[in-house]
Order: structure tokens, then C-alpha cells, then sequence
């Protein structure tokens, strides 16, 4: 049985849509300060929307091990050589849980925007998972 997770479809599309609205807002743009800094933003949006799409699912569970899909490559990690932890960080008054994947030379860190999930169900299927 495999499993995997990824940013929710309409999210990305929403980011396909946005870096549209912002191209336009770059052409018709008037002044050259607001064309570059609407155009950065473009470019930013338009790679975030770019990953999104490519890294698809962006991780995958199996009783062999994981998978993290990247821009270029996917990176299989055998459950063996990976820890799955659940890490609770505070920024800005707000609590953020991320799961991290340790391997030996590895550090994979994901958010909830990364899984499409809570890290805490995405941790507590993982341990499943492992043989």
C-alpha cells in the first residue's frame, strides 16, 4: 500500500491564476519601480506555482520506505536509514508542527502546505507504515 501526500490541487491552481494576474499587472504597469517590483513578485510566484506542480506528490510512503519529490530529482530514503520526527516550533505568537525526516546526511523538512495534511496525521500514519 502506498501513500502519498501533496499541496492541495486547488491551491496550486490558485498560484497558477495569481502568477497570471500578476504578469498582467507587470505589462500594464506604468511606472518603472512598481513594473520591477510587481514583475519580482511574479517571478516568485510563478517558481512557487512551478515547484508546486512539478514536486508532485511531494512525499510517498511504502513498506520499502519514502520518497521526497523535488524540482530535479526524488530522493528515496529506506525506512532503515530515516527517523521521523514531529517538530512544534512558536513563530509569531502562532504554533507551527512540521515533520522533519532525518536521515544520515539528510534533513527533509515539511510543512502542512508541503503534505496537504496535519504533520501529526502524516507522523502517525509514517510510524504505521514502518515495518
Amino acid at each position: 500500500m502506498t501513500r502519498t501526500w501533496s499541496t492541495p490541487a486547488p491551491l496550486v491552481a490558485g498560484a497558477w491564476v495569481l502568477a497570471l494576474l500578476l504578469a498582467f499587472a507587470t505589462i500594464i504597469a506604468n511606472d518603472n519601480a512598481g513594473r520591477l517590483l510587481v514583475g519580482l513578485a511574479t517571478l516568485l510566484v510563478t517558481y512557487l506555482a512551478a515547484f508546486a506542480t512539478i514536486a508532485r506528490p511531494r512525499l510517498s510512503a511504502d513498506v520499502n520506505g519514502l520518497a521526497v519529490r523535488g524540482f530535479a530529482n526524488t530522493t528515496h530514503l529506506p525506512w532503515h536509514e530515516v527517523k521521523v520526527k514531529l517538530q512544534t516550533t512558536r513563530r509569531l505568537g502562532r504554533e507551527q508542527q512540521t515533520l522533519e525526516l532525518d536521515a544520515d546526511d539528510r534533513l527533509v523538512v515539511l510543512t502542512k502546505l508541503d503534505l496537504g495534511a496535519d504533520p501529526e496525521e502524516v507522523a502517525g500514519v509514517l510510524h504505521a507504515l514502518r515495518p
